[in-house]
């Protein structure tokens, strides 16, 4: 993912993966089972939680548009790769204009 960035803002081993400046995932590995809480669109998280038993609301942020869910093996890893790549698109799209275009110049 371009631009991806890893900070550790909460705790030390608690990453937290941004896109200029803004949240896309949450990685907690420590958790039993460790878990990642990713932004979704909010018709496609209700439908997740309701798909998946590990997929919950997210903790600590807006529950209507973040998940957390489990890494239990409840949801197949190809699913949990486009999920975070899912996230990763919705917060760049709500970036504003001028730091999209940034970013993009700066992949060519």
């Amino acid at each position: 993912m371009p631009h991806a960035t890893v900070e550790e803002p909460f705790a030390e081993g608690v990453p937290v993966y941004k896109v200029a400046g803004k949240v896309f995932a949450i990685f907690q590995p420590h958790a039993a089972p460790p878990d990642v809480t990713l932004k979704c669109d909010p018709e496609r998280a209700r439908q997740l939680r309701e798909q998946y038993r590990s997929v919950v609301p997210g903790y600590h942020v807006n529950k209507r548009l973040w998940n957390t869910i489990s890494l239990d093996g409840d949801v197949p890893d190809d699913d949990l790769l486009d999920l975070v790549h899912d996230s990763y698109e919705q917060v760049v799209a709500g970036l504003p204009a001028r730091t999209r275009a940034a970013l993009g110049s700066a992949t060519r």
